[in-house]
C-alpha cells in the first residue's frame, strides 16, 4: 500500500502530466502544421528549436525556464507584476517545465500523421468552396486525429516521469511540485527510503508502460474507425 506522501506525489504527478499536455496540445498541432504544410525560410531552425529539448540535459531546460520565468526574468517579472502569476516552484511551474520536455514527443506524433493526410484531400475540398479553416476543421484535423491523440497520450506519459527540468524550475516541494520522480529521488536519499523507493520505481514503472500501451491502442483503434 502507498503511503499518504506517495499518493500524494501520485496525484501531483497526474495533475502536472495533465495541465501539461492540455496547455500544449493546441500549440504542438499548429507547430506540426507549419512544419509540414508551410514553407518559410526559417522552418529548419524551428525544426530544430521544437527538438531541441531531445539533446539537451533537463537540467540545462529548467535553469533557461528558471532565468526566463524565474521572479527576476524578464517574463516571469513581467507576469508577476502585471498579473500576480508566480511559475517558479510552484505546481504550475512544474507543468511549465513537464510541457517543455515533452512538446517534442507531441509535435513528432502529430507530425508523423499529418505526414500522412494526402494533401488532395484538402485541395479536393477546396475546389468544394472550403475556406482554409472549414478545410482544416473538417479534413485535416479529423485524419489527424490519431497522431494527436498518440502524441498526447504520449506526451501524458512522459510527463510522469520528468525529473531534472522539474527540480531545477519548481524544485521539490511536498504537495506542489514533489512528483513520483522526485518523491522516489527523495525515498533514495533517506537511510530507510529502499521499501518507499521499490514502490515507487514500480509504480512508475506501471504508469509508464501502460501510458505507452494505451497511446498504441487508441491509436489503432481510431485509425481503423477513419478507414484505410
Amino acid at each position: 500500500m502507498l503511503t499518504a506522501a506517495e499518493l500524494e506525489a501520485l496525484r501531483v504527478s497526474l495533475i502536472v502530466a495533465a495541465e501539461s499536455v492540455a496547455c500544449s496540445l493546441p500549440l504542438a498541432i499548429a507547430i506540426a502544421w507549419l512544419l509540414v504544410r508551410a514553407r518559410f525560410a526559417g522552418r529548419p531552425l524551428l525544426d530544430a528549436f521544437v527538438h531541441l529539448p531531445l539533446v539537451l540535459p533537463p537540467v540545462v531546460v529548467g535553469y533557461l525556464l528558471l532565468l526566463a520565468f524565474g521572479v527576476r526574468g524578464p517574463i516571469g517579472a513581467w507576469l508577476h507584476a502585471s498579473f500576480g502569476i508566480r511559475l517558479a516552484f510552484t505546481t504550475a511551474g512544474a507543468a511549465l517545465a513537464t510541457a517543455v520536455m515533452s512538446f517534442p514527443l507531441m509535435v513528432r506524433a502529430i507530425r508523423l500523421s499529418l505526414e500522412g493526410v494526402h494533401p488532395g484531400l484538402e485541395e479536393a475540398a477546396r475546389t468544394l468552396g472550403a475556406g482554409q479553416i472549414d478545410r482544416f476543421l473538417s479534413v485535416t484535423l479529423p485524419l489527424m486525429a490519431p497522431g494527436i491523440l498518440a502524441g498526447a497520450v504520449t506526451a501524458f506519459a512522459a510527463g510522469l516521469g520528468e525529473f531534472g527540468a522539474v527540480i531545477t524550475f519548481a524544485a521539490n516541494i511536498p504537495g506542489a511540485t514533489r512528483t513520483l520522480p522526485l518523491a522516489l529521488y527523495t525515498a533514495i536519499q533517506s537511510p530507510d527510503g529502499d521499501v518507499a523507493a521499490a514502490r515507487l520505481a514500480a509504480l512508475s514503472f506501471a504508469l509508464g508502460l501502460a501510458g505507452l500501451v494505451a497511446a498504441e491502442l487508441l491509436a489503432r483503434r481510431l485509425r481503423a474507425r477513419l478507414g484505410p
